[in-house]
């Protein structure tokens, strides 16, 4: 089960009571007060951590709390600090105030945290009341509530490639081709439900993450189907990878089909569509995809490549090209 946004309610543990005593020894009979201070309340910490793919364990806890701070006690004794409890997430993961909707931190990579709500203040016992003018206090403080928060939590996946294009254009054939991913493939539209990563190999020393994002249809960018859901996970990626079918099995116009998905990009966001990309005609082996990509590539201006996952056709050409781009928007950014 893949979960990619959840909600969930947390509420840090309230600090403990601060202690009203007095000293009470045989041999003191002037003893004062002593009184402890109360312990914090543990705060929720939200980390991101290497190794957890998904969300569904929080999409069956709605509710998390906190540890309740120790009271404060006689002979000066401090009440023990409430735990902290750590919510493990996915790098690439969004902390949003479901309130107020605004973004508390994105924790893109392993080891990033955020104090999603922190423990209340333990309360002062009696002896911290204690003056020149006041020898003897009573009064003590009740320990603060911890902070209440509602989350939304969303997962962009975080791939150096993302790959885009119509449903059944042959994403999900050519990351399993490219890499040890084995996504669901299937001869009918939307078998991928979820995105899937892979790493390719291209030598001893570099790779890529890529990203097989799920079909897109037209209206994406306003949420039809499950736009939304779909495209926030290619806004992480570098560089596209757009496929297209030459001849797609609902008879659509695969020119059309291409600048429909350029349209869904653009409208969901401008920056999206700015990303470089690498436009493919796949299913090379299909009669008129040769036809097909001479006109793409005088309809664009620049190389479209030939390829088929089955075959291995034209993947070399590709991949080279791919990881050209990467490394050059790696050099662009540390001159930056």
């Amino acid at each position: 089960m893949f979960v990619d946004r959840v909600q969930i309610q947390v509420e840090a543990g309230a600090g403990g009571n601060g202690c009203s005593s007095f000293r009470r020894e045989r041999y003191i009979p002037k003893g004062g007060p002593d009184g402890g201070d109360g312990g914090d309340g543990g705060s929720i910490i939200i980390v991101a951590e290497e190794g957890v793919n998904s969300l569904v364990q929080l999409a069956h806890q709605h509710h998390w709390r906190g540890k309740r701070g120790g009271h404060g006690s006689g002979a000066n004794r401090t009440g023990r600090k409430g735990e902290d409890m750590v919510i493990k997430v996915p790098p690439g993961t969004v902390v949003i105030d479901a309130k107020e909707n605004f973004v508390l931190k994105d924790l893109a990579k392993d080891g990033d945290q955020l104090i999603a709500a922190r423990g209340g203040k333990g309360g002062r016992g009696n002896l911290s009341f204690k003056s020149s003018t006041n020898r003897a206090p009573r009064e003590c403080q009740p320990g603060d509530p911890g902070e209440k928060r509602l989350l939304t939590l969303e997962l962009k996946s975080i791939a150096d490639v993302g790959l885009i294009g119509k449903p059944n254009a042959g994403k999900s054939t050519l990351l399993s081709r490219l890499s040890r991913a084995r996504p669901e493939i299937a001869d009918y539209p939307f078998t991928t439900k979820f995105p899937n990563l892979g790493q390719v190999q291209i030598d001893m020393d570099t790779s890529f993450i890529l990203a097989d994002i799920p079909g897109l249809i037209e209206g994406a960018a306003e949420g039809v189907g499950l736009g939304h859901e779909f495209l926030r996970h290619v806004e992480r990626a570098g560089l596209l990878v757009h496929l297209v079918e030459p001849a797609p099995v609902d008879g659509t116009d695969p020119l059309e089909n291409y600048h429909s998905i350029r349209k869904e990009l653009e409208a969901y966001n401008p920056k999206l569509a700015a990303r470089p990309e690498v436009t493919c005609v796949t299913k090379a082996e299909l009669p008129g995809a040769e036809e097909f990509r001479a006109t793409l590539q005088e309809e664009l201006g620049r190389d479209v490549f030939l390829i088929s996952a089955v075959t291995g056709q034209g993947l070399n050409e590709m991949i080279r090209q791919v990881a050209q781009q990467l490394e050059a928007a790696k050099n662009e950014t540390e001159d930056a």
